[in-house]
Protein backbone atom coordinates (compact mmCIF):
# COMPACT_ATOMS: atom_id res chain seq x y z
CA UNK A 1 0.00 0.00 0.00
CA UNK A 2 2.53 2.61 1.21
CA UNK A 3 4.38 1.85 -2.49
CA UNK A 4 1.23 2.57 -4.06
CA UNK A 5 0.75 5.93 -2.73
CA UNK A 6 4.48 7.05 -2.15
CA UNK A 7 5.43 5.91 -6.16
CA UNK A 8 2.70 7.78 -7.25
CA UNK A 9 3.02 11.39 -8.23
CA UNK A 10 -0.83 12.27 -7.41
CA UNK A 11 -0.95 11.00 -3.96
CA UNK A 12 2.85 11.10 -2.31
CA UNK A 13 3.06 14.40 -1.72
CA UNK A 14 -0.72 15.52 -0.23
CA UNK A 15 0.09 11.64 2.19
CA UNK A 16 3.77 13.22 2.85
CA UNK A 17 1.89 16.91 3.63
CA UNK A 18 -0.46 14.77 6.30
CA UNK A 19 2.01 12.78 7.71
CA UNK A 20 4.10 15.63 8.50
CA UNK A 21 1.32 17.40 10.11
CA UNK A 22 0.65 14.97 12.07
CA UNK A 23 4.36 14.90 13.29
CA UNK A 24 4.41 18.52 14.40
CA UNK A 25 1.29 18.92 15.71
CA UNK A 26 1.85 16.25 18.17
CA UNK A 27 1.65 16.54 20.89
CA UNK A 28 1.58 19.57 21.50
CA UNK A 29 -2.08 20.71 20.00
CA UNK A 30 -4.86 18.59 19.68
CA UNK A 31 -4.96 16.25 16.63
CA UNK A 32 -8.47 14.28 15.51
CA UNK A 33 -9.61 11.89 13.32
CA UNK A 34 -12.60 12.66 10.76
CA UNK A 35 -14.77 11.09 13.39
CA UNK A 36 -14.10 13.18 16.31
CA UNK A 37 -11.41 10.66 17.78
CA UNK A 38 -8.60 12.47 19.73
CA UNK A 39 -5.64 10.93 21.08
CA UNK A 40 -2.31 11.21 22.00
CA UNK A 41 -1.34 8.13 19.97
CA UNK A 42 -1.20 9.96 16.08
CA UNK A 43 2.73 11.16 16.36
CA UNK A 44 3.53 7.91 17.18
CA UNK A 45 1.26 6.14 14.38
CA UNK A 46 3.39 8.44 12.12
CA UNK A 47 6.79 7.89 12.83
CA UNK A 48 5.71 4.10 12.23
CA UNK A 49 4.05 5.08 9.04
CA UNK A 50 7.61 6.91 8.15
CA UNK A 51 9.70 3.53 8.95
CA UNK A 52 7.39 1.77 6.53
CA UNK A 53 7.80 4.26 3.93
CA UNK A 54 11.60 4.70 4.14
CA UNK A 55 11.73 1.19 3.30
CA UNK A 56 10.04 2.14 -0.64
CA UNK A 57 12.68 2.30 -3.47
CA UNK A 58 10.84 6.15 -5.03
CA UNK A 59 11.34 7.78 -1.17
CA UNK A 60 14.68 9.77 -1.80
CA UNK A 61 12.53 11.67 -4.61
CA UNK A 62 9.17 12.45 -3.00
CA UNK A 63 10.64 13.27 1.25
CA UNK A 64 14.08 15.21 -0.02
CA UNK A 65 12.02 18.27 -0.67
CA UNK A 66 10.25 18.34 2.86
CA UNK A 67 13.58 16.73 4.52
CA UNK A 68 14.46 19.79 6.95
CA UNK A 69 10.83 19.52 8.58
CA UNK A 70 10.79 15.79 8.80
CA UNK A 71 14.08 15.64 9.99
CA UNK A 72 13.04 18.34 12.99
CA UNK A 73 9.95 16.60 13.58
CA UNK A 74 11.48 13.40 14.10
CA UNK A 75 14.24 14.56 16.45
CA UNK A 76 11.01 16.00 18.83
CA UNK A 77 9.34 13.11 18.21
CA UNK A 78 12.38 11.13 19.92
CA UNK A 79 12.58 13.94 22.54
CA UNK A 80 8.26 13.49 23.32
CA UNK A 81 8.36 9.53 23.57
CA UNK A 82 11.50 10.16 25.70
CA UNK A 83 9.21 11.80 28.47
CA UNK A 84 6.93 9.44 30.26
CA UNK A 85 4.19 8.07 27.95
CA UNK A 86 0.58 8.05 28.38
CA UNK A 87 -1.31 4.86 28.97
CA UNK A 88 -3.22 5.07 25.64
CA UNK A 89 0.39 5.70 23.99
CA UNK A 90 2.00 2.53 26.00
CA UNK A 91 -1.04 0.53 25.34
CA UNK A 92 -0.97 1.12 21.27
CA UNK A 93 2.71 1.13 21.07
CA UNK A 94 2.86 -2.97 22.72
CA UNK A 95 0.27 -3.39 19.27
CA UNK A 96 2.98 -1.92 17.13
CA UNK A 97 5.79 -4.49 18.32
CA UNK A 98 3.12 -7.50 18.27
CA UNK A 99 2.13 -6.41 14.43
CA UNK A 100 5.42 -5.19 13.10
CA UNK A 101 7.75 -8.04 15.49
CA UNK A 102 9.89 -4.45 16.96
CA UNK A 103 11.80 -5.29 20.16
CA UNK A 104 12.74 -1.45 21.16
CA UNK A 105 11.12 1.38 23.17
CA UNK A 106 9.01 4.07 21.16
CA UNK A 107 11.97 6.44 21.76
CA UNK A 108 14.71 3.73 20.67
CA UNK A 109 12.57 3.37 17.37
CA UNK A 110 11.99 7.17 17.11
CA UNK A 111 16.20 7.47 16.28
CA UNK A 112 16.07 4.46 14.23
CA UNK A 113 13.61 5.74 12.01
CA UNK A 114 15.70 9.28 12.36
CA UNK A 115 18.87 7.00 11.05
CA UNK A 116 16.72 5.45 8.22
CA UNK A 117 16.37 8.84 7.12
CA UNK A 118 19.57 10.06 6.91
CA UNK A 119 20.75 7.21 5.14
CA UNK A 120 18.14 7.25 2.69
CA UNK A 121 19.08 10.83 2.06
CA UNK A 122 22.97 9.81 1.40
CA UNK A 123 24.13 10.90 5.40
CA UNK A 124 25.48 7.73 6.50
CA UNK A 125 28.76 9.97 7.15
CA UNK A 126 26.33 11.61 9.91
CA UNK A 127 24.85 8.16 11.27
CA UNK A 128 28.53 6.96 11.95
CA UNK A 129 30.17 10.06 13.01
CA UNK A 130 26.78 10.32 15.64
CA UNK A 131 27.64 6.60 16.53
CA UNK A 132 31.63 7.42 17.22
CA UNK A 133 30.55 10.29 19.75
CA UNK A 134 27.78 8.12 21.64
CA UNK A 135 25.34 10.57 20.25
CA UNK A 136 22.66 8.65 19.79
CA UNK A 137 22.57 7.35 23.13
CA UNK A 138 22.84 10.93 24.14
CA UNK A 139 19.84 11.86 22.32
CA UNK A 140 17.44 9.13 24.31
CA UNK A 141 18.50 10.37 27.81
CA UNK A 142 15.65 13.79 28.74
CA UNK A 143 18.87 15.63 30.33
CA UNK A 144 20.95 15.78 27.32
CA UNK A 145 18.94 15.35 24.24
CA UNK A 146 19.53 18.53 23.28
CA UNK A 147 23.27 17.83 23.73
CA UNK A 148 23.06 15.24 21.18
CA UNK A 149 20.62 17.83 18.71
CA UNK A 150 23.77 20.12 19.04
CA UNK A 151 26.09 17.24 17.93
CA UNK A 152 23.97 16.16 14.97
CA UNK A 153 23.92 19.98 14.19
CA UNK A 154 27.17 20.14 13.98
CA UNK A 155 28.07 17.01 12.53
CA UNK A 156 25.31 18.13 9.03
CA UNK A 157 27.34 21.64 8.89
CA UNK A 158 30.39 19.32 7.74
CA UNK A 159 28.09 17.67 5.34
CA UNK A 160 25.86 20.06 3.68
CA UNK A 161 25.93 24.28 5.01
CA UNK A 162 22.76 24.28 2.63
CA UNK A 163 20.64 22.26 4.14
CA UNK A 164 21.46 23.36 7.67
CA UNK A 165 20.15 26.70 6.75
CA UNK A 166 17.02 25.51 5.73
CA UNK A 167 16.91 23.68 8.55
CA UNK A 168 17.26 26.60 10.67
CA UNK A 169 15.23 28.87 9.10
CA UNK A 170 12.34 26.20 9.57
CA UNK A 171 13.71 26.53 13.31
CA UNK A 172 13.25 30.10 13.44
CA UNK A 173 9.97 30.02 11.98
CA UNK A 174 8.47 27.56 14.49
CA UNK A 175 9.73 29.20 17.82
CA UNK A 176 8.65 32.70 16.04
CA UNK A 177 5.13 31.60 16.46
CA UNK A 178 4.92 29.22 19.48
CA UNK A 179 6.37 28.30 23.03
CA UNK A 180 6.56 24.63 22.86
CA UNK A 181 8.55 22.30 25.34
CA UNK A 182 10.81 21.45 22.99
CA UNK A 183 12.33 25.11 22.76
CA UNK A 184 15.59 23.85 23.89
CA UNK A 185 16.58 21.32 22.00
CA UNK A 186 15.56 23.69 19.09
CA UNK A 187 17.62 26.10 20.13
CA UNK A 188 20.65 23.51 20.40
CA UNK A 189 20.01 23.13 16.67
CA UNK A 190 20.06 26.73 16.31
CA UNK A 191 22.81 28.33 17.35
CA UNK A 192 25.43 25.68 15.99
CA UNK A 193 23.71 26.57 12.56
CA UNK A 194 23.00 30.27 12.89
CA UNK A 195 26.75 31.50 11.43
CA UNK A 196 25.28 30.16 8.17
CA UNK A 197 22.33 32.06 8.07
CA UNK A 198 21.27 34.81 5.44
CA UNK A 199 20.06 37.04 8.49
CA UNK A 200 18.81 39.57 6.35
CA UNK A 201 16.38 37.16 4.29
CA UNK A 202 15.49 36.24 8.47
CA UNK A 203 14.56 39.49 9.91
CA UNK A 204 17.16 40.54 12.50
CA UNK A 205 14.58 41.71 14.51
CA UNK A 206 12.75 38.01 14.51
CA UNK A 207 15.93 36.55 15.54
CA UNK A 208 16.38 38.52 18.57
CA UNK A 209 12.97 38.60 19.45
CA UNK A 210 13.18 34.95 19.96
CA UNK A 211 16.90 35.34 21.47
CA UNK A 212 15.77 37.69 23.84
CA UNK A 213 12.18 35.85 25.21
CA UNK A 214 15.05 32.98 25.68
CA UNK A 215 17.45 35.11 27.84
CA UNK A 216 14.09 35.52 30.51
CA UNK A 217 13.97 31.98 30.80
CA UNK A 218 13.76 30.02 33.90
CA UNK A 219 15.87 27.45 32.40
CA UNK A 220 19.21 28.34 32.78
CA UNK A 221 20.46 25.65 29.42
CA UNK A 222 18.14 28.10 27.37
CA UNK A 223 19.59 30.97 28.94
CA UNK A 224 23.17 29.64 28.18
CA UNK A 225 22.42 28.86 24.38
CA UNK A 226 20.67 32.35 23.68
CA UNK A 227 24.13 33.90 24.85
CA UNK A 228 26.00 31.53 22.79
CA UNK A 229 23.84 32.16 19.84
CA UNK A 230 24.64 36.16 20.47
CA UNK A 231 28.35 36.00 21.12
CA UNK A 232 28.03 34.37 17.54
CA UNK A 233 26.16 37.22 16.19
CA UNK A 234 28.54 40.04 17.48
CA UNK A 235 30.92 39.02 14.28
CA UNK A 236 28.14 41.10 12.66
CA UNK A 237 28.54 45.06 13.31
CA UNK A 238 25.12 45.40 12.29
CA UNK A 239 23.27 42.89 14.85
CA UNK A 240 25.38 44.41 17.70
CA UNK A 241 24.14 47.43 17.30
CA UNK A 242 20.32 45.74 17.23
CA UNK A 243 21.19 44.25 20.77
CA UNK A 244 21.52 47.32 22.74
CA UNK A 245 17.62 46.54 23.32
CA UNK A 246 18.77 43.49 25.01
CA UNK A 247 21.28 45.49 27.50
CA UNK A 248 18.48 45.34 30.16
CA UNK A 249 17.81 41.87 30.59
CA UNK A 250 21.64 40.79 30.03
CA UNK A 251 22.08 42.83 33.39
CA UNK A 252 19.79 40.39 34.93
CA UNK A 253 21.78 37.76 34.23
CA UNK A 254 25.31 38.97 36.18
CA UNK A 255 24.09 37.44 38.95
CA UNK A 256 24.12 34.02 37.40
CA UNK A 257 27.29 32.79 38.13
CA UNK A 258 27.47 29.97 35.60
CA UNK A 259 26.83 32.33 32.62
CA UNK A 260 28.66 35.68 34.03
CA UNK A 261 31.50 35.05 31.65
CA UNK A 262 29.23 35.16 28.77
CA UNK A 263 26.90 37.95 29.95
CA UNK A 264 29.88 40.08 30.73
CA UNK A 265 31.65 39.40 27.08
CA UNK A 266 28.11 39.87 25.21
CA UNK A 267 27.69 43.53 27.21
CA UNK A 268 31.15 44.41 26.74
CA UNK A 269 30.66 43.79 22.91
CA UNK A 270 27.22 45.20 22.97
CA UNK A 271 28.56 48.86 24.52
CA UNK A 272 31.86 49.03 22.75
CA UNK A 273 30.09 48.63 18.96
CA UNK A 274 27.16 51.21 20.24
CA UNK A 275 27.18 54.56 18.66
CA UNK A 276 24.54 55.20 21.16
CA UNK A 277 24.78 55.91 25.48
CA UNK A 278 22.84 53.49 27.59
CA UNK A 279 19.85 55.25 29.28
CA UNK A 280 20.67 56.56 32.51
CA UNK A 281 18.80 53.91 34.54
CA UNK A 282 20.53 50.96 32.74
CA UNK A 283 24.11 52.81 33.03
CA UNK A 284 23.30 52.95 36.87
CA UNK A 285 22.23 49.13 37.19
CA UNK A 286 25.03 47.94 34.97
CA UNK A 287 27.61 49.72 37.35
CA UNK A 288 25.87 48.53 40.57
CA UNK A 289 26.09 44.88 38.93
CA UNK A 290 29.68 45.13 38.02
CA UNK A 291 31.36 45.81 41.03
CA UNK A 292 31.34 42.42 42.15
CA UNK A 293 32.75 41.08 39.70
CA UNK A 294 35.78 42.95 40.15
CA UNK A 295 36.47 40.02 42.85
CA UNK A 296 34.97 37.25 40.92
CA UNK A 297 37.60 34.17 40.84
CA UNK A 298 37.71 34.06 37.20
CA UNK A 299 40.45 36.49 36.03
CA UNK A 300 38.46 36.84 32.91
CA UNK A 301 35.62 38.18 34.04
CA UNK A 302 37.34 40.66 36.20
CA UNK A 303 39.47 41.73 33.23
CA UNK A 304 36.20 42.90 31.52
CA UNK A 305 33.93 43.96 34.27
CA UNK A 306 36.81 46.31 35.14
CA UNK A 307 37.20 47.51 30.98
CA UNK A 308 33.50 48.07 30.69
CA UNK A 309 32.81 49.81 34.05
CA UNK A 310 36.23 52.53 32.56
CA UNK A 311 34.31 52.34 29.29
CA UNK A 312 30.37 53.08 31.12
CA UNK A 313 32.59 56.46 33.23
CA UNK A 314 34.04 57.39 30.07
CA UNK A 315 30.94 58.24 28.06
CA UNK A 316 28.04 59.01 30.59
CA UNK A 317 24.41 60.46 29.64
CA UNK A 318 25.42 64.22 30.83
CA UNK A 319 22.08 63.98 33.08
CA UNK A 320 23.18 60.39 34.57
CA UNK A 321 26.26 62.24 36.34
CA UNK A 322 25.02 63.19 39.88
CA UNK A 323 23.31 59.69 40.00
CA UNK A 324 26.69 57.69 39.18
CA UNK A 325 28.51 59.26 41.73
CA UNK A 326 27.55 56.63 44.20
CA UNK A 327 28.51 53.33 42.82
CA UNK A 328 31.85 55.03 41.59
CA UNK A 329 32.49 56.06 45.17
CA UNK A 330 31.95 52.41 45.81
CA UNK A 331 34.68 51.54 42.79
CA UNK A 332 37.13 53.23 44.92
CA UNK A 333 38.73 50.83 47.20
CA UNK A 334 38.02 47.38 45.20
CA UNK A 335 39.87 49.06 41.87
CA UNK A 336 42.67 50.47 44.79
CA UNK A 337 43.39 46.89 45.84
CA UNK A 338 43.38 45.47 42.23
CA UNK A 339 46.24 47.70 41.09
CA UNK A 340 48.40 45.15 42.85
CA UNK A 341 46.32 42.25 41.27
CA UNK A 342 49.02 39.15 40.42
CA UNK A 343 47.61 39.38 36.95
CA UNK A 344 49.33 42.29 34.96
CA UNK A 345 46.77 43.18 33.01
CA UNK A 346 43.86 42.70 35.82
CA UNK A 347 46.25 45.20 37.75
CA UNK A 348 46.89 47.76 34.65
CA UNK A 349 43.14 47.75 33.83
CA UNK A 350 42.54 48.82 37.35
CA UNK A 351 44.53 51.56 37.45
CA UNK A 352 43.84 52.74 34.25
CA UNK A 353 39.80 52.69 35.57
CA UNK A 354 40.30 54.15 39.46
CA UNK A 355 41.84 57.35 37.65
CA UNK A 356 38.77 57.32 35.07
CA UNK A 357 36.44 57.20 38.31
CA UNK A 358 39.00 60.16 39.62
CA UNK A 359 38.65 62.51 36.77
CA UNK A 360 34.62 61.85 36.74
CA UNK A 361 34.92 62.80 40.64
CA UNK A 362 36.56 65.95 39.58
CA UNK A 363 39.47 64.64 42.15
CA UNK A 364 42.54 66.42 40.93
CA UNK A 365 44.43 65.63 43.95
CA UNK A 366 43.81 62.04 43.34
CA UNK A 367 44.10 62.35 39.49
CA UNK A 368 47.87 63.54 40.47
CA UNK A 369 49.06 60.81 42.92
CA UNK A 370 47.68 58.14 40.69
CA UNK A 371 49.33 59.39 37.49
CA UNK A 372 52.63 59.73 39.55
CA UNK A 373 52.21 55.84 40.51
CA UNK A 374 51.74 56.78 44.32
CA UNK A 375 49.04 54.18 45.43
CA UNK A 376 49.54 54.05 48.93
CA UNK A 377 49.49 58.15 49.14
CA UNK A 378 46.27 57.78 47.34
CA UNK A 379 45.35 55.30 50.08
CA UNK A 380 45.84 57.91 52.77
CA UNK A 381 43.88 60.69 50.89
CA UNK A 382 40.95 58.14 50.29
CA UNK A 383 40.89 57.40 54.14
CA UNK A 384 41.74 61.72 55.54
CA UNK A 385 39.33 62.96 53.40
CA UNK A 386 36.30 61.98 55.00
CA UNK A 387 37.20 60.08 58.48
CA UNK A 388 33.57 58.91 59.14
CA UNK A 389 33.79 56.28 56.68
CA UNK A 390 37.18 55.01 57.57
CA UNK A 391 35.26 51.92 59.50
CA UNK A 392 33.56 52.00 56.22
CA UNK A 393 36.70 51.22 53.88
CA UNK A 394 38.55 49.01 56.89
CA UNK A 395 35.14 46.50 56.57
CA UNK A 396 35.43 47.05 52.81
CA UNK A 397 39.28 45.74 53.18
CA UNK A 398 38.59 43.12 55.39
CA UNK A 399 37.37 40.67 52.35
CA UNK A 400 40.47 40.89 50.80
CA UNK A 401 42.42 39.05 53.27
CA UNK A 402 40.79 36.03 52.38
CA UNK A 403 41.84 37.04 48.86
CA UNK A 404 44.12 33.76 47.08
CA UNK A 405 46.59 36.06 46.07
CA UNK A 406 49.18 37.30 48.48
CA UNK A 407 49.80 41.22 47.45
CA UNK A 408 45.97 41.57 47.91
CA UNK A 409 46.37 40.24 51.28
CA UNK A 410 49.52 42.52 52.05
CA UNK A 411 47.64 45.19 50.45
CA UNK A 412 44.85 44.87 53.08
CA UNK A 413 46.70 44.40 56.01
CA UNK A 414 48.16 47.51 55.61
CA UNK A 415 45.55 49.30 54.67
CA UNK A 416 44.26 47.98 57.96
CA UNK A 417 47.13 49.67 59.75
CA UNK A 418 46.48 52.85 58.23
CA UNK A 419 42.86 52.94 58.97
CA UNK A 420 43.70 52.23 62.57
CA UNK A 421 45.64 55.88 62.88
CA UNK A 422 42.46 57.17 61.49
CA UNK A 423 39.70 55.87 63.98
CA UNK A 424 41.06 57.68 66.69
CA UNK A 425 37.94 58.01 69.39
CA UNK A 426 36.02 54.91 67.51
CA UNK A 427 38.08 52.09 69.27
CA UNK A 428 34.71 50.05 70.08
CA UNK A 429 34.26 50.10 66.07
CA UNK A 430 37.56 48.79 65.17
CA UNK A 431 37.07 46.20 68.28
CA UNK A 432 34.31 44.67 66.67
CA UNK A 433 35.15 44.68 63.31
CA UNK A 434 39.02 42.95 63.99
CA UNK A 435 37.83 40.74 66.99
CA UNK A 436 35.06 39.04 65.27
CA UNK A 437 37.00 38.15 61.96
CA UNK A 438 40.44 39.51 61.78
CA UNK A 439 41.83 37.59 65.18
CA UNK A 440 40.13 34.68 64.48
CA UNK A 441 41.61 34.47 60.85
CA UNK A 442 44.23 36.98 60.32
CA UNK A 443 46.18 37.99 63.77
CA UNK A 444 48.33 39.70 61.52
CA UNK A 445 45.91 42.02 60.23
CA UNK A 446 44.74 42.86 64.02
CA UNK A 447 48.31 43.21 64.87
CA UNK A 448 48.68 45.96 62.11
CA UNK A 449 45.51 47.95 62.73
CA UNK A 450 46.11 47.64 66.68
CA UNK A 451 50.14 49.03 65.92
CA UNK A 452 47.87 51.83 64.36
CA UNK A 453 45.78 52.74 66.59
CA UNK A 454 49.11 52.95 69.26
CA UNK A 455 50.81 55.14 66.68
CA UNK A 456 47.36 57.59 66.66
CA UNK A 457 47.15 57.95 70.26
CA UNK A 458 44.84 55.77 70.72
CA UNK A 459 46.08 52.85 73.64
CA UNK A 460 42.73 52.27 74.62
CA UNK A 461 41.53 50.85 71.56
CA UNK A 462 45.03 49.45 70.93
CA UNK A 463 44.83 47.06 74.66
CA UNK A 464 41.46 45.92 73.53
CA UNK A 465 43.21 44.00 70.56
CA UNK A 466 46.22 43.56 72.08
CA UNK A 467 44.16 41.39 75.45
CA UNK A 468 41.56 39.92 72.36
CA UNK A 469 45.13 38.54 71.17
CA UNK A 470 46.59 37.11 73.79
CA UNK A 471 43.10 35.50 75.24
CA UNK A 472 42.89 34.03 71.74
CA UNK A 473 46.71 32.73 71.69
CA UNK A 474 45.94 31.24 75.27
Amino acid sequence: MWKTIMCSPRTAEPVQLILLDVLGSWPEHSTCTSDGDETGVFGLTATVVMWKILQVPCVPRVVRPYFPRLLVHLLFQVFFSTEEMAEEVDIFWKGCQEEHGLATSPNRFAVQTLKSLLCRMQHEDVVVAMERRCGWDTLLCADTHHCAVGLLARRMCCVSIPLCSRIARYLLRLLSTQEPRWELPALAFLVEVLKWLDLSECGVNRVLQILSRQLQSECRERRRLALRALLKLTDDPCMTKNMQSLTESLVELLWDGEIVMMTVMLLNSIILDSDRLLPSPITLQLLEALLPLFDHDNSQVQLISILLFQTLVTHPEEKAKKDLKTPLRKSLLPLFFHCHDENERVAQASQETLLCVAEFLKRRDLERLLKSKKLWKFAEFLLAEDRSRAAEHLRQALRYLESPQEPLREAAMKFMGMAGRRLRGQQQELQLICTAWAIFHHPEAARSAAQGMEDSASPVGARLLHCQMTEEES
